[in-house]
Order: structure tokens, then C-alpha cells, then sequence
């Protein structure tokens, strides 16, 4: 009997295509230990368009069946300020979900390259999608759990799909493990960042409240969209509504003990954002918000081992000042409380060897790999 194969376009997370491409990750990765969940009603804004990047994003959802049962999902992309920003035209596609069947895998994209040429994009690179979390497919560290959503988990036959696609890489993003009682600063570091705390140039208040971080948020945005400049191809400055969404988002999961905001004369000059790693609770969830699960959530705050290092950053004028020491002076009084065993810095392209390298001097091994994929669409 001929197998039948079609892709068909979602529309709205309403529709029975939306509620499937909502439920087909959780039926893909069922007894899958490695795998953590978004929540679906995140899923379900972007599928409804009311995500803020919406504002200046252009996205097409796609589901794929074989013989009527869903087998995969994907959305092709196009931002326009990010095209803008970079003098480009460059598609995106994101949320790739598949079982391990070429077929399939080439359908769904061959609908992306259709549609992302139907509006005049010459290239197309992913999987990278709405805000800054969750870029790459793993390809290295599948033993490995998701670190939350941050740097999502997926089966090993990804990356071999892509290639047969004609991807090639684009960037790995690197994930560094350090052990939390060994993580000694190096006393020269430790000297340049104390003498820059004596001398006043800079202070680090301590965070309370997640009200107390909120304030601080359009301003916090603001210093991203300039530290992040040198980034080179995963950066685009982010509007106003992407900061307070990606605020939003970060809050839910934040401990206001552990983001640190370097300060120089009441100015933001830095920041580092540390999280408790809560995908143990998130896993419990499903996906779901429910009573008992924010609960989970919460008690999680105090049994995780793990803390998660994603995201810092120093602007340049103050990068030979002392603030890239203070960073990491930080980041070892984050480590050193006794709650954590373990620390995660995920996120790490392989461009920034600077960071990488000091990583390496306090103890941080990579041991998961993500790859950005790229490929013509001519």
C-alpha cells in the first residue's frame, strides 16, 4: 500500500491542525528523559500572531501526515528588521519537529523554501525563532537534559535530516559544565575586580523582589540591544515589546538573588543572569499551567542542585575598566552558595573565544553542542 504523505498549513492554535502541532511534541519525545517541555499556551500565542515580534515578523506554520497521523511540524520565518538591521535576506525556520523519516523531513522543508521564496529571501538559517532562547539543534550531548527552554533537547537524526537538505553549519553554540565546589576565580581576576569595586567605578546591588527587576527592565533592554552588537549574525536590536515579553518570560523562571547588574554612576554597565534550573519541575508539568504545577515550580526554587548561567554581557566602554573581572566575581558568589552543586553556562557561541577561554579557566568543559544550520535558497 503507497504511503500518503501531505503538508498543510496551521493557521491559528484553534484550528485541529493548531491543537496537533501544539500536542505532537509531547507525542514525539513521550518516555524521552532528555526532553522539556514549553508551555503550550507559549506555543499557542505564537501560533495566534501575538507574540511581539509579530509587530515586523512574517511566519508560516506547517504540519506534515503520513497515512492522516501528524509526523512533523515546522514555521518558516521572515523578520524584516532583522533583514533590515543586517542589509540581508536571510529566512528563519523554527520549530522543527520530526520522526526519523526523510520524507517527511523534506516535505516540511520543501515548504519552507517554497514559501520563503515566494517572498523574495535568498538564504534561510535556524533553527532560531522567536527571541533569543532555544538556537541550534543539538548534535553533541544527547545523553544530556535540556537546560529548561533555554537550549532545547531533540533526537540525533536532526542534524542528518538538515544535511540531507543541504544544509551545512552555520555557528555551534556551546554549553559549559562547572562544578560548583571547584570553581575557584583566578586570584589575578579576583584582584582586578576588587580593586575596581574599592576604587567606586562600579557597584552590584542585590535584588530582592522580581517587582525590584521589573523596574529595571526597558533600561536592562537597552544595554542587551547595545552589549550584543558584536554578536554578528544572531543579533538584531529587539523592540520595546520583545524586551518586556522576553522580561516576562525570564521573570517566570527568575530568582531575584541571582541576576546581577553591574552599575556605574546609577547606570547599567553590565549584567549577568543566573537561574535555578527548574526543568525537573517543568517536565512534571506537561506543558501545563495549573495550580499544582506552579506549586512544583516553586518548591523546585529549592531543590534543584543546578544553576543556569545564560546571558551576560558588559558594554565596551567599561570593558577595560575592571567589568569584565566583576563578571565573573559575580558569577563565583552566585556558585559558592551551598544550594548549588552544579552550574550551566549555556549559549556560548564559538565566536566569543575570549569567553570560552576563560570558561576553560575556571573549570568549564563543553559538553553539549548546538549547530546552527544555513543553506541557499536559489
Amino acid at each position: 500500500m503507497q504511503e500518503k504523505l501531505t503538508v498543510e498549513i496551521v493557521e491559528s492554535s484553534r484550528t485541529r491542525a493548531g491543537k496537533e502541532f501544539v500536542d505532537f511534541p509531547h507525542r514525539l519525545y513521550r518516555g524521552c528523559a532528555q526532553w522539556v517541555p514549553q508551555f503550550r499556551r507559549d506555543i499557542r500565542m505564537v501560533l495566534d500572531r501575538r507574540h511581539p515580534s509579530f509587530d515586523h515578523v512574517e511566519a508560516r506554520f506547517f504540519i506534515a501526515r503520513k497515512n492522516g497521523q501528524v509526523a512533523g511540524t515546522i514555521a518558516a520565518i521572515d523578520n524584516a528588521s532583522y533583514n533590515a538591521y543586517h542589509k540581508t535576506r536571510l529566512g528563519h525556520f523554527y520549530y522543527f519537529d520530526c520522526i526519523n523519516d526523510r520524507a517527511v523531513s523534506h516535505a516540511l522543508f520543501e515548504a519552507t523554501f517554497d514559501w520563503l521564496r515566494g517572498r523574495g529571501l535568498a538564504r534561510v538559517a535556524g533553527p532560531y525563532g522567536f527571541g533569543f532562547m532555544g538556537m541550534g539543534a543539538l548534535i553533541e550531548g544527547f545523553e544530556h537534559r535540556a537546560v529548561m527552554t533555554m537550549m532545547n533537547y531533540n533526537h540525533p537524526w536532526y542534524g542528518p535530516a538538515l544535511e540531507a537538505e543541504g544544509f551545512s553549519k552555520l555557528r555551534d553554540q556551546f554549553s559549559a559544565f562547572i562544578d560548583a565546589g571547584a570553581f575557584t576565580l583566578p586570584d589575578r581576576v579576583r584582584r582586578v575586580a576588587e580593586i575596581a569595586l574599592k576604587r567606586g567605578s562600579f557597584e552590584v546591588p542585590d535584588f530582592r523582589t522580581k517587582r525590584q527587576l521589573a523596574r529595571r527592565a526597558e533600561a536592562l533592554g537597552r544595554v542587551y540591544n547595545d552589549s550584543f552588537q558584536s554578536h554578528g549574525d544572531e543579533f538584531y536590536p529587539f523592540s520595546s515589546g520583545e524586551i518586556r515579553q522576553i522580561t516576562t518570560d525570564l521573570l517566570t523562571v527568575a530568582d531575584p538573588s541571582l541576576v546581577k547588574l553591574l552599575m556605574s554612576k546609577g547606570e547599567i554597565a553590565g549584567f549577568l543572569f543566573g537561574f535555578p534550573d527548574l526543568s525537573a519541575a517543568l517536565q512534571r508539568s506537561r506543558g501545563r499551567i495549573t495550580p499544582w504545577g506552579i506549586i512544583d515550580l516553586l518548591l523546585e526554587y529549592r531543590r534543584t542542585r543546578w544553576l543556569v548561567v545564560n546571558g551576560a554581557g558588559i558594554l565596551p566602554q567599561y570593558q577595560r575598566l575592571g567589568g569584565n573581572a566583576l563578571l565573573y566575581y559575580m558569577l563565583e558568589k552566585i556558585a559558592s552558595q551551598k544550594r548549588f552543586l552544579y552550574v550551566d553556562a549555556v549559549q556560548i557561541a564559538e565566536t566569543t573565544e575570549l569567553m570560552l577561554s576563560d570558561l576553560a579557566t575556571l573549570g568549564g568543559k563543553v559538553y553539549k553542542v548546538h549547530r546552527l544550520y544555513q543553506r541557499d535558497l536559489t
